[in-house]
């Protein structure tokens, strides 16, 4: 059941609306002054006010300013006399939903009942997309506290509510997107399109009519009109990754939307203009492609007014335990399993490999180790398993004779109850369970090989 606020001096008034809004199924608070109705917001949960201008000591557009400071997203209608309704006017310029005329002989109650559904169906729109955005902002959390990601967060900061170009560099897998997205969450444009577009993955002859859409018939297969992401964009952020592999021809179109706001479909007559701010990114040396003729001068240098620098993994490994943890109940919370947890030798693994794939590849292996180690605690033996570290080599079968592939066998199994002994201090109990295999199965392959706990 929503709640309504009714503030007004006139208690008459207070009494008529407070009946038919009851009636109406609303629950109604009252207040006859503009410090009560703010008490009243702080002590109960208000879905929508209703607000008379004309109030004695603080009078409504006071009492609005300060509801705004305290409850900035709750719907405020102005209940105006026609002397004041000017005034209300202005209230809804200082952030006001809408404003109703009081008459003399009350109110038209279905007009009032229209405003106050309306209002009531913005503030739900309004808490959708503020609860949206935090979850898209949960999504693309850049995960990271140290000196490098610090100072990554503080670009960010800064280029966010510019509206000017960037050009993101790194590494593949290190989290351009990431900066993209964030980027376009810190910036004016937040509730508008973000619309993606991977240069790389979009055949030459196909990119120019993806990025600027084209008309019916304008080529073979064009059976019908397309929209396309430049113009999806329109109010917002497009983002154009690995723009290092997009071809001279579309170089120069893109140069000139970002010159000039306007472009032609293909095939198209008619110019469409476009607000959109355009963000880059690409894993190539731009400077370099520059000098072997492959990327446009003129194009680097509008796209690079904000140049982001995103290091590799190995470069921020401190960050590992955190991102580890992120990756842990990120999954867990999509996937529906049970959180594991991580040795500290596991993670000291985790810690001195070098990442090629860097941040991507470190998220698959946690999911990986997630997925296929049964016990609940990861150890380092998993993580060289899961990595490929260590692994005894495979020779061709081929090569060997039936004896032979049976020692070689044998070898392997002897130095995996090894490792797999010493990681956990020659506790049998723990290794049986982490080999999958039965305590009395286990001590007979020790007995077997072997295996006696050094002195």
């Amino acid at each position: 059941m929503d709640t309504i606020l009714l503030v007004d001096d006139q208690k008459g008034i207070l009494r008529a609306l407070s009946i038919e809004l009851k009636q109406e199924g609303y629950s109604v608070l009252t207040a006859q002054s503009g410090y009560e109705a703010l008490q009243t917001i702080a002590n109960n949960n208000v879905d929508l006010i209703m607000l008379d201008i004309a109030m004695p000591e603080m009078d409504g557009i006071e009492t609005l300013r300060r509801i705004k400071e305290l409850r900035p997203n709750i719907p405020v209608i102005m209940m105006s006399a026609h002397a004041t309704i000017e005034k209300a006017v202005n209230a809804v310029k200082l952030g006001a939903y809408d404003f109703i005329e009081k008459a003399d002989e009350g109110f038209d109650l279905e007009p009032v009942l229209v405003k106050i559904r309306n209002g009531l169906a913005f503030s739900k729109l309004q808490s959708e997309n503020i609860e949206l955005r935090e979850k898209l902002k949960e999504k693309y959390n850049i995960v990271g506290s140290s000196l490098q990601m610090q100072t990554l967060h503080a670009q960010i900061r800064k280029a966010g509510p510019n509206d000017h170009s960037v050009l993101i560099y790194g590494e593949s897998g290190t989290g351009k997107e990431l900066v993209a997205r964030a980027i376009h969450q810190n910036s004016q444009r937040w509730n508008k399109p973000f619309i993606k577009v991977n240069c790389a993955a979009i055949p030459e002859e196909l990119i120019e009519s993806e990025l600027f859409g084209h008309e019916k018939g304008s080529f073979t297969g064009a059976v019908s009109q397309l929209i396309g992401k430049f113009e999806l964009a329109d109010g917002g952020t497009i983002f154009l990754d690995e723009i290092g592999d997009m071809s001279q021809k579309t170089q120069a179109k893109v140069l000139h939307v970002l010159q000039d706001k306007e472009f032609q479909r293909v095939g198209g007559k008619d110019v469409i203009k476009v607000d959109v701010r355009v963000i880059a990114a690409t894993n190539k040396d731009l400077q370099e492609e520059i000098k072997k003729g492959n990327f446009r001068e003129d194009l680097y240098y509008r796209l690079n007014v904000i140049p982001i620098y995103v290091p590799p993994l190995r470069q921020h490994w401190e960050d590992i335990p955190e991102l580890v943890v992120h990756f842990i109940n990120e999954f867990c919370r999509e996937s529906g399993r049970k959180p594991k947890s991580f040795s500290s030798d596991a993670m000291q693994v985790l810690m001195n490999y070098q990442w090629p794939g860097n941040i991507r590849e470190l998220k698959h292996t946690v999911e990986r180790l997630l997925i296929m180690v049964d016990q609940d605690n990861v150890v380092d033996l998993d993580v060289k398993w899961a990595l490929g570290i260590n692994q005894p080599k495979i020779e061709k079968v081929t090569e060997l004779h039936e004896s032979g592939l049976k020692d070689k066998i044998s070898q392997s199994e002897k130095e995996i109850i090894i490792s797999a002994l010493e990681a956990n201090n020659w506790n049998v109990s723990l290794t049986a369970q982490q080999l999958n295999l039965e305590r009395s199965h286990l001590y007979k392959k020790m007995a077997k090989y072997g295996i006696k706990r050094p002195n």
